[in-house]
C-alpha cells in the first residue's frame, strides 16, 4: 500500500498509487505521490513517466474521513497543499507523464489526469468532479483540460461523469482499451516517447508548458481559496456530513438527514460510498 516506483523498461519509470479500497488519498499520500513523480522526472535515465494505480480505480480524490475526524483545519489545509503539490508535480515533471486510468477518476484524479501529458484509459473508466456533493470545490482547472468549457461547467454543477470513450471523442484521451490491456497500452506510448533524445524531450516538455494558455498553478490555487471559504462558512461540513445520504438543501434538512442516517451510515466509509456512486 502507498506509492511505489518501478523501472520496467529502459527510459521508463512507472509510479503506482495503491491506497485501498478506492485510492482516496490521505494527506501524506499526496505528498508521497508528488515526491515520487518529481524524483522519477529528475532521473537522467528516465525519458517518460507512467502514472498508474492499483485496485478498483485510478483515484477517488481525498480521504474525506481524514478531514472529518481531524479537529481544526489542519487536515483540510494538508489536503489542499498536498493536492496542489501532486498536481503540480505531474505538470512540472521534467519528462512527459502518461496517465493510465482505469475504473473511476474522480476529484483529485481529475487533477492528476488533467495535468498529465497523455491519457490512456480502460473502457470502464469514468471521469468526473463530484466536489459539490462532498462539500468541496476545485479541479475545474484540470477538467477544463479534458473537456470543452461548457461541458466542464455542466459536469461540475451536476457532479455527473463522462466515459473514457467520450473523452476520446474530445481528443483528451489518447487510446481506450480493455482493462487487461491498459498497462501495455500506456507502456506502448511511453516507449515512443522514451525513444527520443533525453535532453531534447526535456526541452520539449518545458517549451510546451511555457506556451500553455492557462497557468494551471495560479488557476487551481484561486479555486482552492473558495474551498477554504466554504469550510470557514460551515457549508462544507454541512454537505460533507450528508455525503451518501441524499442532498438536503437547507441546514434544517441537513440536521434531519443526519439523525435519520446516523445509525446505518456510522460504519460506512466515504471511500466505499464514492466507489458505489461511480
Amino acid at each position: 500500500m502507498g506509492v511505489s516506483t518501478s523501472a520496467p523498461e529502459e527510459g521508463i519509470a512507472v509510479v503506482t498509487v495503491d491506497f485501498p479500497p478506492v485510492n482516496a488519498l490521505p494527506v501524506q499520500g499526496w505528498y508521497d505521490l508528488a515526491a515520487a513523480v518529481r524524483a522519477a522526472g529528475a532521473d537522467p535515465k528516465v525519458r517518460c513517466v507512467v502514472l498508474a494505480a492499483g485496485g478498483r480505480g485510478f483515484n477517488a480524490g481525498v480521504d474525506i474521513k481524514e478531514i472529518q475526524r481531524t479537529t481544526g483545519h489542519d487536515a483540510l489545509l494538508g489536503a489542499n497543499r498536498g493536492c496542489y503539490e501532486a498536481f503540480g508535480a505531474v505538470y512540472d515533471c521534467e519528462v512527459p507523464v502518461v496517465a493510465a486510468v482505469h475504473g473511476f477518476c474522480l476529484g483529485g484524479g481529475i487533477g492528476l489526469a488533467g495535468n498529465a501529458d497523455v491519457v490512456v484509459a480502460s473502457d470502464d473508466a469514468t471521469f468526473g468532479l463530484p466536489e459539490l456533493d462532498r462539500g468541496a470545490l476545485g479541479a475545474a482547472t484540470h477538467l477544463s483540460r479534458l473537456v470543452p468549457q461548457h461541458l466542464m461547467r455542466a459536469l461540475y454543477y451536476t457532479s455527473r461523469t463522462v466515459t473514457a470513450q467520450e473523452l476520446h471523442g474530445h481528443g483528451s484521451v489518447w487510446r481506450v482499451v480493455p482493462r487487461e490491456g491498459l498497462r501495455e497500452a500506456a507502456l506502448e506510448v511511453a516507449r515512443e516517447i522514451a525513444a527520443k533524445d533525453g535532453q531534447l524531450i526535456r526541452l520539449a516538455k518545458a517549451a510546451i508548458n511555457g506556451i500553455d494558455p492557462v497557468d494551471v498553478h495560479r488557476s487551481y490555487r484561486f479555486e482552492q481559496g473558495f474551498t477554504f471559504e466554504a469550510n470557514l462558512s460551515g457549508v462544507a461540513d454541512r454537505v460533507r456530513d450528508t455525503f451518501g445520504a441524499g442532498k438536503p438543501s437547507t441546514p434544517e434538512e441537513t440536521d434531519k438527514a443526519n439523525e435519520a442516517n446516523e445509525a446505518n451510515e456510522a460504519n460506512k466509509s466515504d471511500e466505499t460510498i464514492e466507489e458505489e456512486q461511480s
